[in-house]
Parts: structure tokens; C-alpha cells; sequence
């Protein structure tokens, strides 16, 4: 077996972060999301490219997106403005719900219908796809100029730091049914509402003690600030799990708490997260797009473009219109922007790792399928968002129309 030096080991692995990144700014310039670039480059460096690189540890793949995701949720909450974001709060747990349930279960009625899946391989497919990308959509809605402080953008971004937790909830409930098919779904409810319960109650106490321990002098003026903020991120992800709550939304709800809180040392820890969770998403997308050999995902074209299809125009759409009919601030325009806008990302991916690490039948193809509609949604959706949002009103002032103008700020 070939055996690489520790020296030649850290400088490709320099190398390859640094190559990435420059991949991710370049086809930023073309309109496209970075992580395009970022997946893009690992897949050349796998093993259907240039690279050569052999890599199919979906276990460690699964961990080194669990740790970033981690970062990403709560440098996202420490950005998000609680001002801005706090009139939109229950339409986007709606959305971060009820929308993220009915997606999953369009899609697994597509599922069924065009894979010849059964309903349990169909839930677990609706249920990993269902939930929109958060790296995404922060990257996308403060790259394209849209005015973040309208309600439309702010329910967006909200909703997709909320909505991984209902996805991970129902992934784990479509396993368990695959597992134990006898199992009953009204046994799982209680369940959830304690994860997400023990994941808000986690997350608010380490958001309220992060900048209070911030405030000592000794620690707000040396680098010790940062690897506490590190600490806070990871103890409240880890607490919440190890206690039966959900990590992820005490991940974010810790990073929304700290961020909204007036301490010395608020401006520059965020800026040290933003740049962790920039070096999270350059990371996980790049370990993913290893993973992936693009000679699998020729089998899935067909069945990929018909759950992308079904997704952008049927499920996503249905999800938004019926959450947020009861909320009459939101008219057909911010409806319509809020289903453009569902990207997906990292999120999917990663949470396809699970049932490759469980053995579930199917998951292979499963898997090849999510990359599949990740990678077209990105193309599609991403590179169209200002136009969208343009073309509706959103986000941007329009003198000619008050109501537009309206729709798309607080």
C-alpha cells in the first residue's frame, strides 16, 4: 500500500481548500452558486476525474458534514437579525414544519409513481430532499443584492435555519418504518415535540451564557473569545443530542441568541464563525463531491429530472401556498418568490449519507438521486434569483408600485 508523508499529505490538503475556493469565486462570477465550484472540483479530484482519488466512507462523509452543518447553522444565526426575521416567525415555522411534511410526501407519492419505489424507500426520499439548504440560501440572498431587511427575504432565510430539524425528525421516522414496518407514527409525535423542545431550550441557554462569559475583559481582548465561540457551538449541538433534543436548531438558535445580544466581542466572533462556516461549506462540499463518481449519476438522469421537476413546480410550491395561506400580509408574489427560492444543498446530501450508513435497499440509488437534483437545482434556481425577485418586486424598490414595494419590506 502506498504510504504519503505527513508533509506532501498537509500540502495537498492546502492545496485543495485553496483550489476550491478559487473553483467556488469563479463560477460565482458566472451567476452560479459556489458550491457548484466546490462540488465540481472534488468530483475532479475523485475518481472519475484527473485526481484519481478513491474515497467511499460515507460514515466519515457523514460526520464531516454533521460538524459543518453545525458551524454553518450557528454563523447563520448569529448574521440573522432578530428585528428583521421576528414578524415572520410563524409563517416560517409553518413552512419549517408543516411545508417541509407536505414536500416529503409529494415526493414520496412521485416516488412511487415514477421510481417504482415503495411507500417507506419514497418517505425516506421525500424526507431527505424536503429541506431547504441554509449555506445555500444565506450565500445566495446576501450575494444578489436583495434587500435583507424585507419581510419576504427574512422569512426565507429564517425558515431555512429552522427546517432541518423536521427533516432529520422524519428521516429518522422513515428509517425506524423501514426497520420495524409495525411501528406507529402517532408513537413518534411526542418525540418530536421534546427534540425540538430540549433543542430551543439548549440552544437559548448557550446563546444567553456565550456573550456573558464574552464580557470578561481577559476574554473579549484576546483569541481565547474565538475557540469559546467554538466550544458554544459545539457544546450546544452536543448537549441537545446527548439529552434526546435536536442539535441543529440548538446549533442555530444558540448562534440567533449570541448574535442578538450587545457584548464587545459580538462583531468580531461573528466574523470568525462566518469565516468557519465558509471553511465548513468549502469542506463539506468538497469531501461530498468526492464521493460522488459522476459515472453513477448517468442511471439516475431520468428519475432525477422527474423528482427535480415534481419538487420545483408541484411540491415546493403546494408546501408554501398552503402554509402560508392564513398569513394575508404575503400575496401571490412573495408566495411565489418564497417556492423559487427553496434551494437545497449540502443538507440533502449529507442526510443521504444515513440510510448508505444504516443499509436501507435503494440507498445507493437514493443517494445518486439527491446529488442529481442538488446539482440541478443549484443550476436552475440559484443563477435565477435576482431575476426572480426582480421581476415580482421583491426585496427591491419600485416607486411605480407601493403595493410591490410593500410585499417586499417590512
Amino acid at each position: 500500500m502506498m504510504t504519503v508523508s505527513l508533509d506532501i499529505a498537509l500540502l495537498v490538503i492546502g492545496s485543495l481548500l485553496l483550489t476550491t475556493v478559487i473553483a467556488g469565486t469563479l463560477t460565482s462570477r458566472f451567476g452560479l452558486p459556489a458550491l457548484i465550484g466546490f462540488l465540481g472540483l472534488g468530483m475532479l479530484a475523485g475518481v472519475d476525474g484527473p485526481g484519481g482519488m478513491r474515497f467511499d466512507d460515507y460514515v466519515l462523509t457523514q460526520g464531516v458534514g454533521v460538524a459543518c452543518l453545525i458551524f454553518i447553522l450557528f454563523s447563520g444565526g448569529m448574521d440573522t437579525r432578530w428585528s428583521s426575521v421576528r414578524p415572520m416567525v410563524r409563517p416560517a415555522l409553518v413552512l419549517a414544519t408543516f411545508g417541509v411534511a407536505i414536500s416529503a410526501l409529494v415526493i414520496a407519492l412521485a416516488a412511487v409513481m415514477l421510481l417504482d419505489f415503495d411507500w417507506f424507500q419514497g418517505f425516506l426520499l421525500g424526507s431527505v430532499i424536503a429541506s431547504t439548504d441554509a449555506a445555500a440560501v444565506f450565500a445566495i440572498l446576501r450575494s444578489t443584492g436583495i434587500d435583507m431587511s424585507g419581510q419576504v427575504p427574512a422569512l426565507i432565510e429564517l425558515e431555512s435555519g429552522t427546517n432541518d430539524p423536521m427533516a432529520i425528525f422524519m428521516v429518522g421516522a422513515a428509517l425506524l418504518f423501514i426497520a420495524q414496518p409495525g411501528a406507529s407514527p402517532l408513537a413518534l409525535v411526542p418525540d418530536f415535540f421534546g427534540q425540538m423542545a430540549l433543542g430551543t431550550g439548549i440552544g437559548l441557554a448557550i446563546g444567553w451564557l456565550l456573550p456573558e462569559l464574552l464580557k470578561r475583559k481577559f476574554y473579549e481582548s484576546s483569541g481565547l473569545a474565538f475557540v469559546i465561540s467554538i466550544a458554544a457551538a459545539l457544546i450546544g449541538y452536543g448537549l441537545a443530542e446527548v439529552i434526546g433534543g435536536n442539535g441543529f436548531l440548538a446549533a442555530y438558535v444558540a448562534g440567533l441568541v449570541a448574535g442578538n445580544r450587545v457584548y464587545d466581542a459580538r462583531r468580531i466572533i461573528s466574523t470568525f464563525q462566518d469565516g468557519l462556516a465558509w471553511l465548513g461549506q468549502v469542506v463539506m462540499f468538497l469531501t461530498l463531491g468526492l464521493l460522488v463518481a459522476p459515472s453513477n449519476l448517468l442511471d439516475v438522469v431520468t428519475p432525477g429530472l422527474g423528482i427535480t421537476f415534481v419538487l420545483m413546480f408541484v411540491a415546493r410550491p403546494l408546501s408554501v401556498f398552503v402554509c402560508l395561506a392564513p398569513f394575508r400580509s404575503l400575496d401571490w408574489r412573495a408566495k411565489l418568490f418564497v417556492s423559487w427560492a427553496g434551494l437545497r444543498g449540502a443538507v440533502p446530501i449529507v442526510l443521504a449519507t444515513f440510510p448508505m450508513v444504516a443499509g436501507v435497499p435503494g440507498a445507493f440509488t437514493i443517494f445518486n438521486i439527491v446529488f442529481f437534483v442538488v446539482l440541478l437545482s443549484s443550476v436552475i434556481q440559484g443563477p435565477s434569483i435576482k431575476w426572480v425577485a426582480t421581476r415580482l418586486g421583491i426585496g427591491v424598490a419600485d416607486p411605480a408600485n407601493p403595493a410591490l414595494e410593500a410585499a417586499g419590506r417590512s
